[in-house]
């Protein structure tokens, strides 16, 4: 009798444990971060880890993530890629192959993303990168998507602001070349200054390699060049030092940045040298309003200084991250299936409207939005100049 009922209730726990029921209240939702925490650029990581961290708070609030009439509880991976795309390619594989997320956000910067998206997209693993630029990023990767606007419309923004705002016709370019995103962006910016001011109107075209810190060479051959102002699309660890050179050289004209020296960084180290200086961007934080204000005041009540242009895109990537996978009918217990229906869900999201703008979205999985000029004040604010809209 005794092992009669001991048989009962082992049957009754066993179907209870493998139930649809129970096994849909014991899933988790698994969200995976690819961010730099370490390397040249930690700010960028940290921002993304930030707004990451508020948006699950958001979500535990609420109880989880409501799918198909059920809310699931959901679990951030945050993994540090060293800001090396050899360990965002690492990263993006144990999420996947290891820890079962369901979908990544990150890497950052079109470095780490361009091979860790190629990762992603050969699992037919979702992934959206808040921040990647290059169009190379999500070309022919339907599992690949952004929150960002690309450097093909970026490049000719600045171009052409720099010549309707100065009416300068010579320009010298300095960037990066071992590095994706500036030398991709250097590419675009040329072609359209070209376009706009004539063949060769680019006096001086100089690059250097990561890592390096002396660029008096380069900045001194711009000098002799004759240009009227000196685009440099880089990271906020090198605008800085860019900046402060080229005034001990001598150099009294603009310099404009893009949507890298968006870090609260670049003035913290650039200091007076940055102030009155223009570059291209994803949000303005100065005089914010509306949903946009809600975060920043969030974010800086938390942490103690406004979040930049990557912390913005990440709260975005993960609030559309959010709507596909709500709208992605149910969650099924098979990864696989689940994935590709979440991949769907993004692709059929057409219009957005986050706290960096409205979104439109392509097939490819980009986002066709404004991009903000923004002016470095003597208080070492960024303030809104202008909004620039395809």
């Amino acid at each position: 009798m005794r092992k009669g009922l001991l048989f009962v209730v082992s049957c009754l726990v066993i179907g209870l444990i493998f139930s649809p029921c129970a096994w849909g209240k014991a899933k988790t939702i698994k969200v995976g971060i690819n961010a730099p925490m370490t390397g040249d650029i930690p700010k960028v990581g940290e921002g993304t880890k930030f707004a990451a961290q508020m948006w699950l708070k958001d979500i535990n609030a609420a109880g989880g993530l409501q799918v198909g009439g059920k809310k699931y509880p959901v679990e951030l991976v945050i993994e540090d890629n060293e800001s090396k795309a050899e360990s965002a390619v690492k990263v993006a594989t144990k999420m996947i192959t290891e820890d079962e997320v369901l979908v990544i956000v990150g890497p950052q910067a079109s470095k780490q993303a361009i091979p860790a998206g190629g990762v992603a997209n050969n699992y037919g693993t979702p992934m959206i990168s808040p921040w990647s630029t290059n169009p190379d990023t999500t070309k022919d990767r339907p599992f690949v998507f952004r929150g960002c606007f690309l450097d093909p419309f970026q490049g000719p923004v600045l171009a052409n602001f720099i010549k309707e705002e100065f009416g300068y016709k010579k320009a010298a370019v300095l960037y990066d070349v071992a590095s994706d995103y500036p030398k991709g962006l250097a590419e675009f910016f040329k072609e359209a200054w070209e376009k706009v001011n004539g063949a060769g109107s680019v006096v001086a075209y100089e690059s250097f390699t990561t890592k390096d810190a002396d660029f008096s060479s380069q900045l001194t051959k711009i000098i002799k060049s004759g240009a009227d102002v000196l685009f440099t699309p880089q990271y906020y660890n090198e605008v800085a030092l860019i900046v402060q050179q080229a005034h001990e050289l001598g150099w009294k004209k603009p310099i404009v940045g893009s949507d890298s020296w968006g870090s609260a960084e670049t003035v913290e180290l650039c200091g007076k040298d940055c102030y009155g200086l223009f570059f291209s961007t994803h949000y303005a934080s100065a005089a914010a309003k509306g949903a946009t204000k809600v975060f920043i005041d969030r974010y800086k009540k938390k942490h103690g200084y406004v979040p930049d242009d990557v912390g913005a895109l990440t709260w975005d990537s993960l609030l559309i991250v959010q709507e596909a996978i709500q709208s992605a009918g149910k969650i099924t217990g098979n990864i696989e299936k689940d994935r590709k229906a979440v991949r769907d869900a993004l692709a059929r999201i057409k219009e957005f409207d986050g706290i960096t703008g409205k979104m439109t979205f392509t097939e490819d999985g980009d986002p066709i939005k404004c991009a903000v000029v923004v002016k470095i004040s003597d208080k070492g604010e960024y303030e809104f100049y202008k909004s620039v809209c395809p």
